[in-house]
């Protein structure tokens, strides 16, 4: 057995199943190894190693196992960076095996040797490093796994491709070795007593409780109605964590931040007690002002704890095993004032929104495109969405139904994430339908060439259904408006406008199934059509960009900048008519 055959074969033992990966003379005899290992470990070749590494990310976001990930030295070790910082800040555990030259040439300049150690330290600051002799490979990837899945962080093992073909050796038991064993038996899940009773001592005091979820409460759907419904509490969704509750809940307000509800802003403005759970939501603003309510929150982080608000109680936690533990402590409220504005709210924002929806646009208004989407999800559907605008449709347009999930690159809100995690999705769950929403600048990023890796494997999925819909504004739409919002300046053309490109064409050219859509009567019809396809799909969907993505709350230098930009403005007549006609439908909804 080489050291390589020993990699793939102990990450088997750590149940790690599938790797992403590209090949490499920095990682041959890793290569020639995972062929020989391919009936216990799958390999997915991918186009990119940045692609290899998203897809590592979104796994452990939907499996909740360690994501793994592998790359040649060099070049393509420096690729993996962009989609390893995802899972870094978004706090999901992924390993990277990456390759480097040979030990004797390490420090002569030699070719594609590049400092890994150094380049990989912040990324992986919780455990890099770099082996060296055959006896040292096991606690390598012991340790990267262990902390990896202990920490929710990435890890990185640098392994020189010399020593990948030289014989594996179990460390001597000697002075100066370890002898490391596989085995994660899981963090600390429940608070102590006097903690959780402190907890619900502010709870129960509260009048008015607004909560907040996050992506660490995804597998307490249960527990989180529970106490929601004994508190009489409206609860926010953090966008990582939309798919917590199903949306159907008339107490469920949505999400909170710029691409959230104003319900959800009303929630947290109004609150005299804000319980957290699993969540580490980045903008204060948006949270009550300090002092304004008493705060609880539970993660299982405890550096996360009063990251955002000077919470009064901080517990670490399992959000589920929390939850069952508080509930008999709380109070049974009675039904008030409280959650019927709560209620009122949120049935008043879904008319708001399906106007806004239905207003015309040229040729048709994006959240449209959404909004018959989430008439037509299939059950158990797995979404991905990317960044830009096409994050703000996804978040407050599609209905979260129970069973379903959905996911994005959230704190480093990276463009490019929503097809290689849709690939992720569809490898761990064959059988359920995935649907990736894109802009068309990610889509020209590196979408495209993840297509030709979905027409590599897409006849090995139980269910061949994977619907990309591209919304194909020629615009970096997202930045366009920022730059008329936070800037106070038109658009630039120059870096914003993208070119046009017959996507459902390239589909056609893969051997996987196109569709255009040019007017919003069509929309609906398309949908079911993609549904319907024997195979993956790209749906071209011709939208117009100067649809304001209106935050949930207008700012008076939002405001001002918004007057500003109409000096310089080369699309004034557009934009002025659709801001128009959203502000209209968000002060009469569900009227003409």
């Amino acid at each position: 057995m080489t050291v390589s055959d020993f990699v793939w074969s102990r990450l088997g033992e750590w149940g790690l199943k599938r790797v992403f990966g590209y090949p490499g003379d920095g990682v041959g005899g890793l290569d020639l190894a995972l062929e020989r290992a391919k009936e216990k470990m799958a390999y997915v070749q991918v186009r990119h190693e940045e692609m290899a590494a998203f897809m590592a990310s979104a796994h452990a976001k939907f499996t909740g196992d360690v994501g793994l990930c592998y790359a040649t030295s060099g070049p393509g070790a420096i690729h993996l960076l962009t989609g390893l910082y995802d899972a870094k800040m978004d706090h999901v555990p992924v390993v990277a095996i990456v390759g480097q030259q040979a030990r004797t040439a390490i420090g002569a300049h030699y070719q594609q040797e590049v400092d890994l150690q150094t380049l990989f330290k912040d990324v992986a600051s919780e455990y890099v490093v770099t082996a060296t002799v055959p006896e040292q490979i096991r606690h390598c990837i012991d340790r990267a796994v262990r902390i990896a899945a202990t920490t929710r962080s990435v890890t990185c093992v640098i392994i020189p491709n010399d020593l990948q073909e030289l014989a594996y050796q179990d460390p001597p038991l000697a002075h100066g070795t370890t002898h490391t064993g596989v085995g994660y038996a899981g963090p600390a899940k429940l608070p102590e007593l006097s903690l959780l009773q402190r907890a619900a001592d502010v709870l129960n005091a509260g009048k008015k409780v607004a909560i907040l979820v996050g992506s660490g409460a995804l597998g307490a759907t249960d527990e989180v109605i529970a106490v929601a419904e004994k508190l009489q509490a409206g609860v926010s969704k953090a966008l990582l964590g939309k798919a917590v509750l199903p949306d159907a809940l008339p107490w469920c307000t949505g999400g909170l931040g710029l691409l959230g509800t104003k319900p959800s802003w009303d929630l947290m403005q109004k609150c005299d007690t804000l319980l957290m759970i699993g969540s580490s939501f980045p903008y204060s603003e948006f949270l009550p002002k300090p002092g304004s309510a008493r705060g609880v929150q539970i993660d299982l982080d405890g550096t996360r704890l009063s990251l955002r608000y000077p919470m009064e109680v901080n517990m670490v936690g399992d959000s589920a095993t929390s939850l069952k533990a508080l509930l008999p402590l709380l109070e049974q409220k009675k039904p008030g004032r409280w959650r019927k504005e709560i209620e009122s709210n949120v049935e008043t924002w879904w008319k708001t929104l399906e106007q806004r929806a239905m207003e015309p646009a040229d040729p048709i208004n994006p959240q449209r495109v959404f909004w018959e989407a989430s008439k037509r999800l299939p059950e158990n559907c797995i979404m991905t969405g990317d960044s830009g605008s096409v994050a703000n449709w996804y978040g407050r347009d599609i209905k979260m139904r129970r069973g379903m999930m959905g996911s994005l690159s959230g704190s480093l809100a990276s463009l490019g994430a929503a097809t290689p995690y849709a690939v992720a999705a569809k490898f761990a769950f064959p059988d359920r339908v995935v649907l990736a929403f894109i802009g068309d600048g990610a889509m020209q990023m590196n979408g495209l060439n993840v297509m030709i890796t979905i027409s590599k494997y897409w006849k090995e999925w139980s269910n061949p259904k994977l619907v990309v819909m591209v919304l194909n504004n020629q615009d970096l739409n997202q930045v366009t408006w920022e730059e008329r919002v936070q800037l106070g300046s038109g658009k630039t053309e120059s870096t914003q406008a993208i070119p046009d490109f017959a996507y459902d064409k390239y589909a056609e050219l893969l051997g996987l199934k196109g569709i255009v859509v040019r007017d919003p009567e069509q929309l609906g019809a398309a949908w079911d059509e993609a549904f319907a396809a024997d195979r993956p799909v790209i749906m071209n969907v011709y939208a117009d960009p100067n649809v304001p993505p209106l935050p949930p709350h207008i700012t008076f230098k939002d405001a001002k900048n918004f007057v500003t930009m109409m000096g310089t403005e080369p699309e004034l007549g557009s934009v002025l008519k659709n801001s128009a006609k959203e502000l209209l439908a968000s002060i009469l909804p569900g009227k003409h």
